[in-house]
């Protein structure tokens, strides 16, 4: 199997690049900055959106809970993505609860300006349109991959994934991941107490290095490979 990164990662478009200078200043006239402290709700699962939010610092994880109460990580979104638009298009309650996973600063579009913008603008309309179906598919193809492999394949694809996540504006050799291992967990869909065994299994073999939260991929190359076995 070739391994293709770019189908568990969000390509998303700047949200103002969807937007004519009109609306543009139109929207900054009527954003609202917003500060969350770590583990601080955004958003609660079967609420009604106020407003989408674009990242502005830190990272948010996008989370459900299960029938036992177990809390299953969907997605993480990072500098200058944005979300929380899609039960507004669908006026439906949120699907997921969205929560700061450190010191988050967001912009926040107020519902009413987001639905001016979405009534007056074709262009933003159409684009939105693809918008949603990009992060569809990105969402899909994460719980139908994660499906068909084994807990060492899981881990191995989520540190794959998460280093893009974290790789920021600049790209670097090695990446570090700073994430906790419950979040690491919930986001692989297992146990901690198997994640940190699989996780001392990739350290002893060296294909990471970790110290307290954080973790650094030094052979992706390796972990590629895992995903061909499991």
């Amino acid at each position: 199997m070739e391994f293709n990164i770019d189908k568990y990662k969000l390509k998303s478009q700047s949200f103002f690049d969807m937007l004519g200078p009109n609306e543009v200043q139109y929207t900054k006239d009527n954003i609202i900055r917003k500060e969350y402290k770590k583990g601080q709700v955004l958003f609660k699962e079967d609420g009604f959106s106020k407003g989408i939010y674009i990242v502005k610092k830190g990272k948010v994880k996008i989370h459900n809970t299960g029938g036992e109460g177990k809390e299953s990580i969907i997605y993480i979104y990072k500098k200058s993505d944005f979300f929380g638009y899609r039960p507004l298009v669908a006026n439906e309650p949120n699907p997921v609860t969205a929560t700061a996973m450190d010191n988050v600063v967001v912009s926040f579009i107020p519902k009413e300006v987001f639905e001016s913008l979405l009534n007056t603008s074709n262009l933003f309309a159409k684009k939105l349109l693809i918008n949603v179906t990009s992060e569809f598919s990105v969402w899909i193809n994460k719980i139908t991959l994660f499906s068909q492999y084994a807990v060492k394949g899981r881990v191995a694809l989520s540190l794959l994934i998460l280093s893009k996540v974290y790789e920021g504006d600049k790209p670097a050799n090695f990446i570090t991941i700073n994430i906790g291992r419950d979040d690491l967990a919930a986001y692989v869909g297992t146990a901690k107490e198997t994640l940190v065994r699989m996780l001392r299994v990739f350290k002893d073999e060296g294909v990471i290095t970790s110290s307290g939260t954080k973790i650094t991929v030094v052979k992706p190359e390796v972990l590629e490979n895992y995903l061909n076995y499991f």
